[in-house]
């Protein structure tokens, strides 16, 4: 493929089995926002053999929400996190074990993942853990933010995400769910989308008006309700 496509997996959809042909990474949920053993051992077997790259999707512990509600502060304290994230990295890769693989990736959950987009020291307390614990991991994170200067300064290899399925707003951040139009349902959409960033180099923001964006990795959103249509058609664009 001439680019990563990235899936969040193990979320407890019925559709990751279909997607899976048509992507090249997998981050899989490590039971803190979704997910258990059985669908993280499920998940790690079809990733193999799909031939797709195992990542793991650490979340703030927070099922109730599906992970999408920033918790610092209100339940999870800045030195808590690096245990979180150790926590799930630990449970994926005791599965991985089973199956004699390792992990490839790291990339945040919802909440987390736009709070270290924005937030320098939540991103350090991210790279550190993930360094600690196998500083060969790579880090998928925001095209654009604070996540690539953090995961330089403590030797990570940093991967620039970019989103078919999700609109951006002109500082480079994702329009954020609460907000209308924050996911695209169009196909047609979605195409233009991916098209422009992958040949361009740019996307277009709410408002108007389109900011540069570099891509390595593009992801779409296992639990949308075009999933597996979206992955059939990025997959075409790229291959």
């Amino acid at each position: 493929m001439l680019i990563d496509l990235n899936c969040d997996m193990g979320e407890g959809m019925d559709t990751d089995e279909a997607i899976f042909p048509y992507i090249s990474s997998a981050n899989i949920s490590c039971g803190y926002h979704a997910g258990d053993a059985d669908t993280m051992r499920r998940t790690v077997e079809l990733a193999l053999r799909h031939h797709a790259a195992i990542g793991a999707h650490p979340s703030y512990p927070d099922r109730v929400n599906f992970g999408r509600v920033d918790m610092l502060g209100r339940g999870v304290e800045p030195e808590e996190i690096g245990g979180l994230i150790v926590d799930q990295l630990i449970r994926l890769q005791a599965i991985c074990d089973e199956f004699g693989t390792r992990l490839h990736h790291v990339k945040p959950h919802g909440a987390l993942y736009n709070r270290a987009g924005r937030d320098a020291v939540v991103s350090a307390l991210i790279c550190r853990a993930i360094r600690e614990f196998d500083a060969s991991l790579q880090l998928y994170g925001l095209s654009g933010s604070v996540m690539k200067a953090a995961a330089e300064q403590h030797g990570l290899v940093f991967v620039n995400e970019v989103f078919a399925d999700r609109t951006y707003q002109p500082d480079g951040s994702l329009t954020p769910r609460t907000q209308p139009d924050a996911l695209i349902e169009d196909p047609a959409q979605c195409r233009a989308q991916v098209e422009k960033i992958v040949k361009e180099g740019k996307v277009a923001v709410m408002g108007g008006g389109e900011i540069n964006i570099a891509a390595e990795t593009i992801c779409l959103h296992g639990d949308g309700g075009h999933a597996v249509e979206f992955a059939k058609m990025i997959y075409t664009l790229i291959a």
